[in-house]
């Protein structure tokens, strides 16, 4: 295969395959056995993947770009949308559900939709047919008699460069308003290829996809491994703690990703003397936990890979055999932490920026957004807005966003350092710290806490706890606690940190002053 595959290149061995497959893990009983009759082959599913294509193209204005927006669920109708993409080329835009209102009408305007594709009319904002944005429920009947009338279309692949655009997926939005980021054939491919050479996945495996399709990480670390892997697909229309086990084993999943605190949440479900005993070989994915990596892999007896990376792709940091606990991994040449102010290099120990010293790297650039996109490449260097400082071994360590970033008493702070104090804590399940308004001058430093059950919280027990951690500096203390029962996030799991700041102590959970 070519150095810059394509998503069309990865799908033609499976025109014909009919033993490997998509299973969807919603149409069984939970406690049913799996059998051929569950599995949707890869011939069936291209053919219906080309079925699609040429019924969303017999509603698409040619003289506009071919974008189609997806407010849909895992289900293998989503993955038919991503073949009728690498087909025809369409454009699937992976609109957030988060989104509400005008918000949501705004994102698909901007991206040029002409449809909107919902499984779910709950989430379809109004206002879309006033910007002249055709809706289609894709559970409906109607749409169903529209679609059989095309039934029988030939698998046919349109020509795609490595460079000619795939899907439009926004950015998490958890410190702004989202950005529609390029995503090329060659984005999802060459990840989907390298993944599956790295861990050496075949057609025997089975990939497990939980993580809303409509996202980065599912794509590239999902999706596209399984074609480059020419294995099957199990699908979770919506990810489940409580059903992550099961369905590793109904469906004999070999590899699965995943996106922040998944990790976390599985942990979380009781513990069985037979957690080990399932087909699940590797986990890999970005954002979790440092504190359960190991946790995840001893229980249930697989290797967990952790990267870091972001949907535009500026800049990649992988461990290493090597890599101390809680540690991103090395610094590269492709990698540096740099002051906010100056752009000179950070010494060991002191937080500044990550970013691409050598240019955009896989970034793409954003759509309709020339503002944003200049911004990211301030001075020729991809800027990831994100911190981070690196040891004396040139191992990088995350602080935080630069959205994040906190002025207390003159000094800047991440808040990724303090989020690792604060879970040291037995009782801590979940911990975001945030800024809230000074009222003298900058920021003061507060944190939102989720406990274990029947944890109660003691502010003088807990100011012992933080006295106690010696790598807690004065100015990083929490001056106030929020004790919440859950966390608002995005789909893709990220703590929306600029609703916390704008509640701040208004809120309706129990919050605590704490007193150094």
């Amino acid at each position: 295969m070519s150095s810059r595959p394509t998503v069309s290149d990865l799908l033609r061995p499976l025109v014909d395959v009919t033993d490997r497959g998509l299973y969807d893990c919603t149409t069984a009983p939970d406690d049913s056995p799996v059998g051929p009759a569950d599995l949707i082959s890869w011939a069936d599913h291209i053919a219906a993947g080309a079925q699609l294509a040429a019924a969303l193209k017999a509603r698409l204005d040619p003289a506009k770009p071919p974008h189609i927006g997806v407010l849909l669920s895992n289900t293998t109708f989503f993955s038919s949308l991503l073949v009728a993409a690498a087909l025809a080329g369409l454009v699937p835009v992976g609109l957030n559900p988060t989104r509400r209102g005008a918000a949501l009408v705004g994102d698909a305007e901007r991206s040029d939709c002409q449809l909107v594709l919902a499984d779910n009319p709950d989430l379809v904002p109004a206002g879309l047919e006033a910007a002249r944005i055709d809706v289609i429920d894709v559970e409906s009947t109607s749409w169903a008699t529209e679609l059989a009338g095309f039934a029988g279309t030939p698998v046919q692949f349109t020509d795609v460069d490595p460079d000619d655009l795939f899907m439009l997926i926004f950015t998490s939005g958890t410190s702004g308003d989202p950005k529609a980021v390029r995503v090329t054939h060659d984005k999802v491919a060459f990840p989907g290829q390298m993944l599956a050479d790295r861990f050496g996945l075949g057609r025997n495996d089975t990939f497990y996809l939980s993580m809303p399709l409509f996202h980065s990480n599912a794509v590239m670390a999902g999706w596209a491994v399984a074609l480059a892997a020419q294995g099957s697909i199990a699908l979770r229309r919506k990810f489940s703690a409580s059903g992550f086990l099961p369905d590793v084993r109904r469906y004999g999943a070999t590899y699965a990703n995943y996106v922040g605190k998944p990790l976390s949440y599985i942990l979380a479900t009781p513990a069985r003397p037979d957690d080990t005993d399932n087909p699940l070989k590797f986990m890999y994915g970005n954002e979790g936990a440092p504190r359960d990596l190991n946790r995840f892999a001893q229980r249930f007896g697989v290797i967990v890979v952790d990267g870091f990376g972001s949907t535009e792709g500026g800049v990649a940091i992988a461990r290493t055999p090597d890599t101390p606990a809680g540690a991103l991994g090395p610094l590269t040449d492709e990698v540096a932490i740099v002051d906010v102010e100056t752009g000179l290099p950070c010494p060991p120990g002191v937080v500044g920026e990550i970013v691409n010293p050598t240019g955009r790297g896989w970034f793409r650039g954003y759509y309709n957004n020339e503002a944003a996109e200049a911004e990211r490449m301030a001075g020729g260097i991809y800027h990831t807005g994100d911190l981070a400082y690196r040891d004396e071994a040139g191992f990088i360590y995350f602080a935080g966003r630069l959205g994040d970033w906190m002025r207390v008493d003159g000094e800047n702070l991440g808040t990724a350092p303090i989020e690792q104090v604060l879970l040291r804590h037995p009782d801590v399940v979940e911990a975001a710290v945030y800024a809230i308004p000074d009222p003298a001058v900058g920021d003061q430093v507060m944190s939102a806490l989720v406990l274990l059950d029947h944890a109660e919280f003691s502010a003088d027990d807990f100011s012992a706890f933080l006295a106690a951690q010696e790598d807690l500096g004065p100015k990083q203390w929490p001056r106030f606690i929020r004790v919440a029962t859950t966390l608002p996030r995005t789909e893709t799991f990220k703590v929306i940190k600029r609703q916390l700041s704008a509640e701040g102590t208004e809120c309706t959970d129990p919050v605590f002053a704490i007193c150094r």
